[in-house]
């Protein structure tokens, strides 16, 4: 898909900004590192952790996020292979990505549940989780593999699959 001529300059300039310069190796060595930790692992570690030491709050987080993460996925699919928005092959990219499309961006929609998840449950670690979200979907622009547009699709798109989530 192409996007509006605007987005896309802004998208690429802005890429261009993030992946072409002197220390770009460095940079996505670390953003590897903090794209990691949104894969997985970590949500079901700290839902595990929740649910064995804060046993009714514990559960109905988890049963929040499972269901967030049961409205998330199939519609993450679709929206993604419904726009086919083509990921930037023009700059350096530092991993290869899961899929073809970058439309929206699915560890920062996923990063986004965690963060509105934690933060309803846990007030207390939203100066951890709201600067890891963000660092999450910045990753990946610094990777190479979304633009900043797909970052920012991608957290309003998580935070509804919460807000969503929640009314249940």
């Amino acid at each position: 898909m192409m996007m509006p001529a605007p987005i896309q300059r802004f998208d690429n300039a802005f890429s261009a900004m993030c992946l072409c310069h002197r220390y770009s190796q460095a940079v996505a060595a670390f953003s590897r590192h903090v794209s990691r930790t949104g894969d997985g692992p970590l949500y079901l570690i700290f839902a595990l952790c929740a649910w064995w030491f804060d046993s009714a709050q514990g559960r109905e987080l988890v049963v929040t996020g499972l269901t967030a993460f049961a409205i998330e996925l199939p519609l993450y699919v679709v929206l993604k292979n419904s726009v086919k928005r083509s990921r930037p092959s023009h700059l350096p990219s530092f991993i290869t990505p899961s899929d073809k499309y970058s439309l929206p961006s699915g560890h920062t929609a996923a990063a986004f549940i965690m963060a509105a998840l934690i933060t309803s449950y846990y007030p207390e670690l939203a100066w951890l989780v709201w600067p890891w979200a963000l660092l999450i979907g910045l990753s990946r622009v610094l990777l190479g593999v979304h633009y900043i547009s797909d970052i920012l699709v991608g957290a309003v798109f998580g935070l509804a699959c919460f807000e969503f989530a929640s009314l249940s």
